[in-house]
């Protein structure tokens, strides 16, 4: 056997396939952040959880009314890991107290995107999120090995311009595959 480097998937979506028992991915698209002999992090970009971008900041500042316009903001359920910490996606340019550039897109994780976000001067595309996904060194690896996923480039348009509940068939669209067509078994040829 041949030996060649690994390939990782940062600025992938991972696409549950239909058999994903693990309830916190069942039909899910997760955004990829990183992806290296490390392990791999992601944001779950397609379950809102109940709460808007009003609903935070009354939490964060709340001797000031949020603007109306925060009460249709929606926050994600980015994953299962740190629920009470907050990520925003968005394309790169902007930088805040906390904002990891990541090529075309950015993270970050400071308060004031939220605060710009609400004041109109933050970035116009946008995803927040409630948590992230983590997957150790090899486990991400080994859930592709056991078709638990599908991996496709991301697309920003698919992030930051379909509604939430258009995204997880979007994402399989790319491949040219229609996940209602799909088994719930899994298996190896």
């Amino acid at each position: 056997m041949k030996n060649s480097a690994p390939s990782y998937l940062k600025h992938h979506f991972l696409i549950a396939m239909p058999h994903m028992a693990d309830p916190n991915f069942a039909q899910t698209v997760t955004y990829l952040v990183e992806h290296n002999e490390q392990g791999a992090m992601g944001l779950v970009i397609n379950r809102p959880n109940d709460l808007s971008l009003a609903d935070v900041l009354e939490q964060l500042r709340p001797e000031a009314t949020p603007p109306a316009i925060c009460q249709s903001l929606p926050i994600f359920a980015g994953g299962p890991v740190q629920t009470d910490r907050g990520f925003v996606l968005h394309p790169s340019g902007q930088t805040f107290q906390a904002t990891l550039e990541l090529g075309e897109l950015a993270l970050s994780t400071s308060q004031d995107v939220l605060f710009a976000i609400a004041d109109g001067s933050g970035p116009q595309q946008h995803l927040i999120t409630l948590g992230y996904a983590g997957w150790e060194a090899g486990q991400l690896e080994a859930e592709l090995v056991d078709n638990a996923w599908l991996t496709c480039p991301a697309a920003a348009d698919i992030l930051f311009d379909l509604p939430f509940d258009q995204r997880l068939a979007a994402a399989a669209a790319r491949l040219g595959v229609n996940l209602s067509l799909l088994s719930a078994q899994a298996g190896h040829a």
